[in-house]
């Protein structure tokens, strides 16, 4: 054997011998950890965001977001779902080290005026609904619950209309505080919910003023809040002290962070450089479809978050 190719492949076969790969037992190699990811704020996906790669199992979705790193979750559905179910759901949270967000506490009435009318019936059906809802926090460890006032009425000025809801939400107050749960109130954009009553972020801070309660605070959605009237971070400045809890979606779609118009890495960013200790809800679609999507989808997360 030539010297020159003699010294080429004692070279090779040195260096085959160091890394184990030109060892028999070697012949499988060693697989590498992938750290899951520690999220700088509380994320929280919701069921189905995962279920092409976790199954549709609620226990195995929760499972899963844990693996990626998420520690929190939200459930708008989650009065719905049988005591069993909540209860195991619930266990799972706690074992896995993750915190529940919001669900929705009441009827929502899209279309009539249920707080805004001052009708007597509307606002008892309400507080019903709310005592119902104290139970079921308290079931899922839950601090805040979503509350939409409903449509405008069209019959009355809105300092009445304005007066009707903080009356309501004050005696609601009465039935959370003892429990330690929130009630947070969200503005929606006139766009997906045309004619609602509460729609601005200064509007919204107004009424928790009113109700003057620690079980009263504001939902700030971004994904509203971009449509609704923009000014995002000068915004949630102004109403910070009423803030209890977020939530995210990227317009135009309504999806991950990185899929719109939303700088979400400065927004975020913001937050966090306020300590804020709640959650943020990941209350939007996935933008791309499968399991490949639902990567995707963690990944934007992940570079959103690096700030």
């Amino acid at each position: 054997m030539e010297r020159r190719k003699f010294l080429k492949s004692s070279a090779l076969s040195s260096a085959l011998l160091a890394t184990g790969a030109g060892c028999a037992t070697a012949a499988t190699p060693l697989a590498i950890k992938k750290e899951k990811h520690q999220f700088q704020l509380k994320y929280a996906p919701h069921l189905g965001m995962f279920k092409h790669t976790a199954g549709e199992d609620p226990i195995d979705q929760l499972n899963f977001m844990a693996d990626q790193g998420f520690t929190a979750f939200e459930d708008n559905g989650m009065k719905g779902r049988t005591v069993e179910l909540q209860e195991k759901m619930a266990a799972t949270m706690v074992k896995r080290g993750m915190e529940m967000g919001v669900f929705v506490a009441h009827k929502i009435y899209w279309k009539q005026p249920n707080l805004a009318s001052g009708k007597e019936d509307w606002r008892t059906e309400f507080l019903t609904q709310i005592t119902e809802s104290v139970e079921v926090a308290k079931r899922v460890n839950a601090k805040w619950m979503t509350v939409v006032c409903g449509h405008v009425d069209l019959r009355q000025d809105m300092g009445y209309q304005t007066a009707n809801v903080v009356e309501s939400l004050k005696r609601a107050s009465d039935i959370c505080e003892p429990a330690g749960v929130t009630m947070v109130l969200e503005p929606l954009n006139f766009r997906n919910h045309p004619g609602l009553f509460l729609t601005k972020a200064a509007q919204a801070f107004q009424v928790c003023r009113a109700v003057n309660s620690p079980s009263c605070k504001i939902l700030f959605d971004i994904y509203h809040q971009q449509i609704q009237e923009g000014n995002l971070i000068p915004n949630i400045e102004k109403t910070w002290d009423e803030i209890a809890y977020f939530q995210i979606g990227d317009n135009p779609g309504r999806n991950e962070p990185t899929t719109g118009e939303i700088n979400y890495k400065n927004v975020f960013k913001y937050i966090h450089s306020r300590d804020f200790k709640g959650i943020l809800g990941m209350e939007h679609g996935n933008f791309y479809e499968g399991k490949e999507g639902e990567q995707k989808l963690i990944n934007a997360y992940v570079e959103s978050d690096s700030f």
